[in-house]
């Protein structure tokens, strides 16, 4: 048996496929970022899901790709985890941009983007992937990310900057005593899914101009950072990942066309493309 897994920073979406290629189950666990997530932590999420823990013995193959899988050490700390639970298994791990990459380009050059909890973005030539630079995570980068909308979000309202009756929802919406916040940011693991959780606040007012405001001024500063040193031309391909991708689309699609390129397509979920890639490249 093989599991495939991918892995963000609030969910992972795990499938196994048998010896026929056949898919056997899915499972969602939480997030499994290394760089993010304390290691006990990373090991309960995975022990407490049934479906992976029935099947541990038995499967020979993991191929893990996931947020904050980028450097050695996170890799090292996921990989031994996984070596402790799935004790037959080959483990490999990738970040979440080959994922994104094989969910997408397949093997076809491509400027490949994520835009979900995180963000990033790598050139793929076909064999080999290139990055600007290494992602520093959701305190200095992540631009146009759910956790970069979530911390401007908390910000605006917080200096009144956020027009009054959309601050008047969100105050209704979410608990915004100063200690809360707090403790979720510093104290609880997973401060970017905590700040993410409130970019869904703009799905429902994304017609609003200040929520449109923000919303454009993320993606611009994203293509600035993240899509236009690439320098490549308008028949360049263009794939996005993820939920604020798919839930703005139409604005991004705007702010590609302001900077001369276009998007190709936006994948909100990449494991069922992914499912597809390694039942056609698994020997």
């Amino acid at each position: 048996m093989i599991l495939i897994a991918d892995g963000g920073s609030t969910k992972a979406d795990w499938i196994a496929i048998n010896d026929d290629k056949q898919e056997e189950f899915r499972v969602r666990t939480l997030g499994l970022n290394p760089a993010i997530v304390p290691e006990e932590e990373l090991h309960n999420r995975i022990i407490n899901m049934f479906q992976l823990i029935k099947v541990k013995d038995d499967v020979e193959e993991i191929h893990f790709y996931g947020a904050g899988c980028g450097t050695p050490k996170p890799i090292e700390i996921l990989k031994k985890i996984l070596a402790s639970i799935f004790v037959n298994a080959k483990i490999l791990i990738s970040e979440d941009m080959l994922a994104a990459v094989y969910a997408t380009a397949g093997k076809k050059p491509a400027i490949v983007c994520i835009l979900g909890t995180g963000s990033n973005s790598c050139y793929f030539d076909g064999k080999h992937i290139k990055m600007l630079v290494p992602s520093l995570g959701y305190i200095l980068m992540d631009e146009a990310s759910g956790n970069y909308f979530g911390k401007r979000l908390l910000i605006d309202y917080f200096y009144n900057q956020m027009p009054l009756e959309i601050a008047q929802k969100f105050k209704k919406e979410f608990n915004l005593d100063p200690d809360y916040i707090k403790k979720n940011l510093y104290r609880v693991p997973n401060p970017n899914m905590y700040l993410a959780s409130f970019a869904k606040f703009m799905f429902d007012f994304k017609d609003n101009a200040y929520i449109k405001g923000i919303i454009t001024h993320g993606f611009q500063e994203f293509f600035k950072y993240r899509v236009l040193p690439f320098n490549k031309t308008a028949d360049t391909p263009i794939y996005f990942i993820g939920s604020i991708a798919h839930y703005f689309r139409d604005i991004l699609e705007e702010i590609a066309e302001n900077n001369n390129l276009k998007v190709t397509d936006v994948v909100q979920r990449p494991i069922d493309k992914l499912l597809e890639y390694h039942k056609n490249n698994i020997h």
